[in-house]
């Protein structure tokens, strides 16, 4: 292909998104990110980029990220044991510490620096500021007996401080939300970032929530990925026993943005370069979109 049809090609790819950026305007996109895409210097970066494109473009992105990996790697260096509940960490109080140190100290500051570095103007936030993620004891898993077990210092999400995060937007900033968030007696939760994006996305009342994960998106049988899914589709697939571990919570997340108010939301590969911009600004995305 000749150097002008490669221009004529990219042309045409900028028309094709242009709908989508006019239909964007103003709108509020929530991002998780995590995953593999932070263990990357490239795909940070890219990152970073659409994100700061999507700013210019109109949009009011607010990121909310994870940071496993670098939890794991501080807590083995400290020397403080990892302890699980039926699959799940517990949190004690060493381990909050070193999860606010990590996420809110260190990986939130790389993304709004490397966002700033990018040409946009972003903000490292902890949830706990200007209570920005007001959180109570999470619920832990059921026992082998039928009783509740406990997590610790896990908490789930009961209220946003939406005012915040429309301030920051009104000004131009971009907010990188740490999940930890606090409750008015002054405690400390730490919070599962899917959770975190989804009550940030439903209660901005967001146009999208985009989830950056591992894998594809959700898959079918056949091992192809399943483009779109409702509420019922996925009860079927979780009953035929093909969505299962950590896919379920991420579905239910998504859920629970579109019943609080989202209007969209979507499971995406993060390890796709620019994977977020292709699932707004293409018509099949490049993901898993989830419906109501």
């Amino acid at each position: 292909m000749s150097e002008n049809n490669h221009d004529a090609v990219r042309a045409e790819h900028l028309i094709e998104a242009l709908p989508y950026i006019l239909a964007y305007q103003g709108a509020t996109v929530v991002i998780k990110f995590g995953g593999h895409a932070m263990l990357s210097e490239q795909l940070q970066d890219g990152f970073a980029k659409d994100v700061t494109l999507l700013r210019l473009l109109g949009f009011r992105p607010v990121v909310v990220h994870g940071g496993g990996p670098g939890i794991n790697h501080m807590l083995e260096r400290l020397d403080i044991a990892t302890r699980f509940v039926e699959g799940l960490r517990f949190t004690g109080p060493d381990t909050l510490e070193v999860v606010e140190m990590v996420l809110s100290g260190s990986i939130a500051k790389d993304i709004a620096g490397r966002i700033t570095r990018a040409g946009g103007s972003a903000v490292g936030l902890s949830g706990k500021d200007g209570l920005l993620i007001e959180a109570v004891k999470a619920k832990g898993p059921v026992g082998p007996g039928g009783e509740e077990l406990d997590l610790g210092l896990v908490g789930e999400p009961v209220s946003i401080n939406t005012r915040l995060l429309e301030h920051l937007g009104e000004g131009g900033f971009i907010p990188v939300v740490s999940p930890v968030g606090a409750d008015r007696e002054g405690g400390s939760w730490n919070i599962n970032a899917d959770t975190a994006a989804a009550a940030v996305a439903g209660a901005l009342k967001a146009r999208r929530l985009v989830l950056l994960t591992d894998v594809e998106g959700v898959l079918d049988g056949d091992g192809k990925l399943i483009v779109e899914l409702d509420r019922a589709r996925i009860g079927e697939l979780k009953a035929r026993g093909l969505i299962t571990g950590g896919m379920i919570p991420k579905l239910e997340c998504c859920l629970d943005a579109l019943r609080s108010g989202c209007a969209a939301s979507s499971i995406i590969d993060g390890r796709v370069p620019h994977a977020l911009l292709l699932e707004i600004f293409t018509h099949r995305g490049c993901g898993t979109e989830v419906r109501l």
